[in-house]
Parts: structure tokens; C-alpha cells; sequence
């Protein structure tokens, strides 16, 4: 895991394990894989679940996932245009 990986998991873990205090490490981290769905040994558990989790955990169930919000289109054609270069991009 590189540092900024590490430091962006730390200051998401933070908070969210402030708020439930009573577990221990090791026992909030199989709470939040449990919860993601993860059914691995915490062995496996990647930081990309952890951090995705955690920035999705009190988010709504419709809203957009960190990292995809750049790359959406509201409609098809304008994506398939987007791709084939047709449409360019003002950067």
C-alpha cells in the first residue's frame, strides 16, 4: 500500500471508528467488510474496499461512486460520441 493510500484509509477510519468506540480494530474492520460484502479473510481485504466502503458507508444508495462522477455521461449517445472523439473535451 503506498503512503497517500494508507493516509487517506487512516483519515476515513478515523471518524467512522470514533462512532462505534466499543469495538476494537480488528472487529470494526471485519464489521465494515461484512458490510461491503466481503466474505474473505480479512487477510484479503483490499485498502480499495476499505476506502470505497468508507466513502460510501452513510452515502445514499443512489449516489455516485468517488472516481466514476469524471466520467459520466447523461445519456449514450453523447458517451459514444465522447469516445470516438467526435465531441471534444475543452482541456
Amino acid at each position: 500500500m503506498k503512503y497517500h493510500r494508507l493516509n487517506e484509509l487512516l483519515e476515513l477510519l478515523q471518524p467512522a471508528w470514533q462512532k462505534e468506540s466499543d469495538l476494537n480494530l480488528l472487529a470494526f474492520l471485519q464489521k465494515l467488510a461484512q458490510e461491503s460484502g466481503f466474505s474473505g479473510p480479512l487477510s484479503e481485504l483490499t485498502d480499495d474496499v476499505l476506502i470505497y466502503h468508507l466513502k460510501m458507508r452513510e452515502a445514499d444508495d443512489h449516489a455516485e461512486i468517488p472516481g466514476l462522477k469524471k466520467d459520466y455521461e447523461m445519456d449514450f449517445k453523447t458517451a459514444l460520441l465522447r469516445a470516438r472523439g467526435v465531441i471534444k473535451d475543452d482541456e
